[in-house]
């Protein structure tokens, strides 16, 4: 299975609101998504804003998964639009949360438990969920924790990300990956496979994550 982390930063490694992008860049994620499987998003993302993961032209693909991981199950649902529209959205969670989370969303999402992994909720059981629904490969679209758990565990392959021509600056925002740890010795290191400057100034790269021989 082929994973590939998608996200856009401010120069100074920010995840960015959502809403800064250009449509250049908002072309770029929908036609991955329209190249790719499933999506999987962290909770906070789905908290704070209100995303369908559509593809080109407002497209929801039928037999392409949509999903959401939470720890706690604690999600918000009125006024979603990921729990309007078919097909109904993938939410995994704890074993301790699943029975009041299929509860809440009854109708709404299909809800799975996962096994703990050493940096939560373990993404490898995700997407043995998705291997064995017949899903070839999978966009990760954050937010900040989901990006790390998915680099410490080694499952990302490639990593699409968009500098975008903004400063943030501001102590303790979010960054592209937040972990407790280094990701490597002391950095994960990347192949860059593309860099295209386009007319919004924005950077759209392209990497591959090197994987240890």
């Amino acid at each position: 299975m082929k994973v590939i982390l998608v996200g856009a930063t401010t120069i100074c490694g920010r995840i960015s609101p959502a809403g800064y992008g250009s449509l250049l860049d908002r072309r770029r994620l929908e036609e991955t998504r329209d190249n790719t499987g499933a999506s999987i998003m962290g909770a906070n993302t789905l908290r704070t804003e209100n995303p369908e993961m559509r593809g080109t032209n407002g497209t929801l693909a039928p037999n392409r998964i949509r999903a959401i991981i939470s720890r706690s199950g604690m999600l918000p649902v009125t006024g979603k639009k990921l729990f309007e529209h078919a097909p109904k959205p993938l939410v995994f969670t704890g074993e301790d949360s699943i029975s009041a989370l299929q509860e809440r969303l009854k109708g709404k999402a299909r809800v799975l438990s996962l096994p703990e992994g050493p940096h939560g909720l373990s993404l490898q059981a995700a997407l043995d969920v998705f291997a064995g629904r017949g899903v070839e490969s999978v966009l990760i679209e954050g937010g900040a924790h989901l990006n790390y758990t998915a680099l410490a565990e080694g499952v990302v392959d490639e990593i699409l990300l968009t500098i975008m021509p903004f400063v943030s600056g501001k102590h303790g925002s979010p960054a592209f990956a937040d972990g407790l740890k280094n990701l490597g010795d002391p950095f994960l290191e990347l192949e860059l496979l593309s860099s295209e400057p386009v007319s919004t100034g924005e950077l759209f790269l392209h990497y591959r994550i090197k994987k240890m021989e």
